[in-house]
Order: structure tokens, then sequence, then C-alpha cells
């Protein structure tokens, strides 16, 4: 029977297999890398800006005058849909008060001190959530790799049945690929809790978009909001008329008299300056995972209720959960610093594993010295870049263009790899030169 495809052409479905499998991979290792950086957002926030005020609380007094004061400094402009201020909080001891376009450090007495200049920060942040890609796309992929994890952490414990009792066996002195399969099988049986964690609430927060969408396609006429609601609540209607700005004093007043234990760490305004306009405060509970509890009040600081994010049914207080636990935002920093090692074992599992596959490779007598070469390029180039944005958010400022930079210095090291690897495949197969004797 004659073959489907010509075997020239299979030749070129196999490679082209390998380059997708292989970008991949580098998507994966990159999700890895920043998520294991990204653990230190607040820190790297205090590192980037230190000249901004900071303070462990803040009167309600104050926090209205900031607010006054940042809408006066957009006057003119299109007005804000939602407010956020920022309150001061362990991690990141600072008020700031954010808007649709901008966002300001205040200072102790709501006066604006400087601009939050934080670029770098959200660089990291963007590029693990969404690889710089646009959100829906971006984060919907994501997910999808979350979910691959989970599905190589079960496959590897298949395919591997004595990989728990081996789980001692490191023979890190072997300068060979024995040595590379038992850092990469060892690291994997040591980090699996951790990655599966990592891995299902990764994919649940990047999936958001499909399954919110999803959802609302299927049971709310296509209304997003309205899927959502059960778990995080509802809002008012809108009414754009015009009114005087609400006052938080009155909310953050009612949180202290009746939720003393409850830390706030976020007032936001939704819709501020028009009728329709409510407050919204996000108030942290100590010694659970919930990232909080929305408490809603009325322009007029009347207290409307919570969401149930602390208290109301399971999959709320679940769905409230995750983030916390996939950023390892709860017991402050030693549980940081745990994350920290776990994610770097993670990051060395998914390296390792594309290297145990090229050698798998070699021994059938099917190398891959582009692949290899290109992985090399990824593994070293992609820390490297991190490394180029960080020296030019110093260098050059906030402005900087941190993604242009790390694809450049990312793509370089790959080229860089494969130019030499190449020169190396030519320097072995140029023939030696017969010696003649005299």
């Amino acid at each position: 029977m004659k073959p489907l495809f010509a075997k020239q052409t299979v030749r070129k479905g196999v490679s082209a297999h390998s380059a997708i499998g292989l970008v991949c991979c580098a998507l994966l290792y990159l999700i890895c890398v920043t998520g294991t950086a990204i653990v230190l957002f607040e820190e790297i926030q205090r590192f980037e800006q230190p000249g901004a005020p900071e303070m462990d609380r803040i009167a309600p007094q104050a926090v209205d005058a900031g607010i006054a004061n940042v809408v006066a400094a957009e006057e003119g402009a299109t007005p804000t849909t939602h407010l956020y201020v920022h309150m001061p909080t362990e991690a990141l001891p600072r008020t700031t008060i954010t808007t649709d376009t901008q966002a300001f450090h205040i200072d102790a007495q709501g006066a604006i001190a400087v601009p939050e200049e934080n670029a770098w920060a959200e660089f990291l942040l963007a590029l693990h959530y969404r690889l710089n890609l646009p959100a829906v796309w971006g984060m919907s992929l994501v997910g999808l790799f979350g979910a691959m994890i989970v599905a190589l952490a079960v496959s590897g414990i298949v395919a591997h049945p004595r990989i728990f009792r081996d789980a001692f066996r490191l023979r890190a002195r072997r300068n060979d690929e024995v040595s590379t399969l038992d850092w990469h099988n060892r690291l994997a049986v040591w980090t699996l809790p951790f990655a599966l964690a990592i891995a299902l609430t990764g994919a649940m927060i990047g999936l958001f978009y499909i399954s919110g969408y999803s959802l609302a396609a299927a049971d709310y006429d296509g209304d997003s909001e309205a899927a959502i609601a059960p778990v995080f609540g509802t809002e008012p209607d809108e009414d754009a008329a015009a009114a005087p700005l609400p006052k938080v004093t009155p909310a953050l007043d009612y949180m202290a008299r009746n939720y003393p234990e409850v830390r706030v760490s976020y007032a936001i305004l939704h819709d501020p300056g028009t009728r329709g306009q409510h407050v919204q405060i996000v108030g942290v509970h100590g010694q659970r995972l919930i990232f909080g509890e929305y408490y809603a009040f009325g322009a007029d600081g009347t207290f409307n209720g919570t969401a149930g994010l602390a208290d109301g049914t399971l999959g709320q207080q679940i769905a409230a959960s995750i983030y916390n636990l996939h950023f390892g935002n709860f017991g402050g920093l030693p549980v940081k610093l745990a994350y920290i090692v776990f994610g770097i074992a993670l990051t060395i599992v998914v390296s390792t594993g594309t290297f145990i596959w090229l050698n798998k490779q070699d021994r059938k007598g099917s190398p891959r010295p582009s692949i290899r070469a290109s992985w090399w390029g990824i593994t070293i180039g992609m820390p490297l870049g991190i490394l180029a944005t960080l020296a030019a958010r110093m260098t050059t400022g906030n402005e900087a263009p941190f993604v242009a930079i790390f694809w450049i210095v990312t793509l370089a090291a790959v080229a860089i790899a494969l130019m030499a690897s190449r020169r190396s495949t030519i320097v072995k197969a140029k023939p030696a030169v017969p010696e003649f004797a005299p």
C-alpha cells in the first residue's frame, strides 16, 4: 500500500512536531520561572520604589482626603469607573490609590506623595499570568498548562512504579544521564503535593475566562456578571447621574466597630461621582486561606451585607482560597520562602524532563542537536532575560520596554546556542588531514 505522505514530508512533520513540543516546554518553563519570582510580588514593589511613604495604618479621614486629592488630579479627564484604595498591609505597608488610568502613593495625611512606579513587578506578573498575550488568550493558555502539569505529575507516577521507593536515591555525583534522571525523579517526588496544588489552582485561575463565559452562555444569556454573582456577589443597578463622592470613613468606622478582628486590605469605590456609586471593603480574615471577604456599603455608609466568601457555601470559600494558595499569600515570609524553594525545584523538573527526552532520542539513534541547543538557550536565556529587564529598570527607569528586552535576550540566547551547536557539528564532521611522511 502506498504511504499517505512522502518520506520528506514525514521528516518535516516530525521536525514540526518536535518544534511545537519545544515551544510548549518553553512556555511551561517560563510559567514556572516567573511564578517562582512573583511569590515576592509585594517585596519587589517595595524594592522598585523604596522612597514611597510607608505606614502601619492610615486614618479613615486621611483615606477620604487622598481620594478627593486623586479625583481632583484627574479633573477634566474621563471619570474613572472604579477607584481602588490599597490599605497598608504587613507585606506592603503603603496606601495606594488606583484609578482606571493611573495610581498614586499617598502619605499618612492623604496628600499625594508620588506616582506608583512598579512597572517591573507588573511586567513579571503579566508574564506569568498571561505570557504577555491579551488577557483572555494568555490566561486561558496558562490555565491549560496548569492542567498539563497535573497530567505530567500523574503520568510520571504511573510510568515509574518505584518512584516513591527510590525517593532518596540520588546519584548526583555522576555527570551523566543517570544524574539528570535522578534529579528529575527525586525533585518530582519531593515537590509532588506542591506541584499538584499549584497546577490545580493555576488551572482554575487561568481557565476562569473560559469557564465563566461558558457558564454565562449556557445559563445566563451571555451575562458574565450574573454567572459569577453566586460566588462573588451582585452589584446595585447603575445610575450615571452626577453625585458627590461618597465618604469611606463611615464604612471603615463600621468595620472597626463590628469586625475588629478583620484587617481591611482594600476600599473600592464603584462608579464614583454618580448616583449609582457604592463602596466595597475587602477584609482579610486571619488564619484563613481566603483572600478576603467583600463588605458592601451604600454611598451614605449603610452596611448592605457580605458576599459570603468567609462563611458562605463551600464553593464560595474554595473559590476565595484559590488565589492565596497558588501564590503563597498566607503564613508570611516563611511560607513565601518555602514556595520559592519548591518553585525552583519544579522549574528544574521541567527543565530536566526535556533533557531526559533528548537523551532518550540520542540512545535511539535519532539525536536532536538543534532542539538540544535551543533548549539550553531557553533554560539559560529566560532567567537572563528577567535579569536584563531588572537591569533596565534600575538604569532606565519605570518606562523601560521590559517585554521587548526580555524576548530579545531570550531569543538571542537561543540563537547563540544554535550557532555554537552547528559550529561544533561542523568541526566534528570535518575530515582529518592525512599526514605524509617526509
